[in-house]
């Protein structure tokens, strides 16, 4: 398990192939350039087909070491999503006659990273910044225009080899396409089952995101689950070998999920609100699977409003209007003695080993005066003890933790 010093799992994935010299050899005909994320070289009689061409400022750098692999004329790209660590580097890789395929949603959920680009970079920034460490800004996406557009499922033959191009949009992304060689029996999924395998999918990231539906993730889970491979290559790390050990991964993650979105439905019905159903709710032994970058927490909250929509009767009549609690803040701390009042309370709440308790009171202190030093202090002391307690497992959670204690330093550093 990681640390909170260390960097998490899917933080060190995605910088793999940082010291990478050679294409990694998955079999005899396919070959791995790591990068954010993994992109894949076929060879076959009549040329070489990729699935996934890496990001955009490491198209070169994959372009040399997928080199020595080469068969011949690159025939085609297969896109498996409109996340431009997966299509970045396609124009730099293409060649003239080389054909694009993608689903048939890939250029409207292109179209939607662009348009909402700077909320979306903002965002974004704050978690991968400090984990991805790129030195220069790259490059903006390119705009990706598909050759030939995938509506549930598209077949074709290159150079002997049979591959199936199939929708599965209940993944990472709406436009999620997985690649199904059926005589080798090796499926390429990209992110449809997120960045790390066997673990929870994040429905809906904390970065900003179209939602992913659970009915629909399912769905596609099985559908990859009845092809039955002996060969699952993923998006990111290393590929799942073995046909048995794949058919108990993928069932134990659709028992997980399954499970998961019935007791959800159950403390639906029992009348439990959301935010107490995140707090019970855990996965039975037997179906625990990792937390990496979606947690069960953030899957019961997104599942719930899958089913049920924004307005949650807890929040009352106000949560209707656009003005949030916090609109009375500054009156809520001067009837409780001002910021000093509060800090000292929330630190009897720390003490107590309620850190989110804490926070919610900092929360108003530092509504009504933001320099007060000491609850600043005690909001560093409450989420380095948030930051402790996950065990900085998870990328979102341990980089969101991470960069809001480094504006608590800032804050302090600019009072000295």
């Amino acid at each position: 398990m990681s640390t909170p010093e260390s960097k998490p799992l899917l933080a060190n994935l995605v910088m793999a192939g940082s010291q990478q010299t050679e294409a990694e050899v998955v079999n005899d005909f396919v070959f791995m350039a790591k990068d954010i994320s993994n992109a894949y070289l076929i060879n076959t009689a009549d040329g070489d087909v990729m699935v996934n061409s890496g990001f955009m400022d490491n198209a070169e750098r994959t372009k040399t070491l997928l080199a020595p692999r080469r068969s011949g004329p690159l025939r085609k790209i297969i896109v498996t999503q409109a996340h431009a660590d997966h299509y970045g580097g396609v124009p730099a890789i293409r060649e003239p006659d080389t054909e694009v395929i993608a689903e048939k949603r890939f250029v409207d959920n292109w179209n939607y990273f662009d348009e909402l680009g700077p909320f979306l970079r903002r965002r974004s920034s704050k978690l991968w910044a400090n984990t991805l460490n790129r030195g220069n800004k790259p490059p903006e996406p390119p705009r990706v225009i598909p050759d030939i557009v995938v509506d549930r499922r598209y077949q074709f033959e290159q150079g002997g080899r049979r591959f199936e191009v199939i929708s599965t949009p209940g993944g990472e992304a709406l436009e999620s396409l997985v690649v199904w060689m059926p005589n080798e029996r090796v499926v390429f999924t990209g992110n449809l089952f997120g960045p790390v395998f066997l673990a929870v999918p994040n429905l809906v990231t904390m970065r900003g995101d179209r939602p992913r539906l659970v009915s629909r993730y399912l769905h596609s889970l099985d559908l990859v689950r009845r092809l039955d491979a002996d060969l699952l290559v993923t998006g990111h790390g290393e590929p799942i070998r073995g046909a048995h050990h794949i058919r108990a991964s993928l069932d134990k993650m659709h028992g997980a999920m399954s499970w998961l979105k019935q007791a959800v439905i159950e403390a639906m019905n029992a009348g439990k609100t959301v935010h107490v159903t995140m707090r019970e709710l855990r996965l039975p032994a037997d179906l625990q699977i990792g937390e990496f970058h979606g947690n069960v927490r953030w899957a019961v909250r997104s599942i719930w409003e899958e089913l049920s929509g924004w307005f949650h009767y807890e929040d009352s009549t106000t949560g209707l209007y656009g003005v949030p609690r916090s609109a009375v803040n500054a009156d809520i701390a001067e009837l409780a003695g001002g910021a000093a009042a509060l800090a000292a309370r929330a630190r009897v709440k720390l003490d107590a080993r309620q850190p989110l308790e804490a926070l919610h009171l900092l929360e108003i202190a530092l509504s009504a005066e933001p320099t007060h030093s000491v609850s600043l202090g005690v909001k560093k002391d409450a989420l380095l003890s948030l930051l402790k307690d996950s065990g900085g497992s998870n990328l979102s959670e341990t980089m969101w933790l991470k960069s809001e204690i480094a504006a608590v330093d800032a804050a302090l550093g600019a009072k000295v």
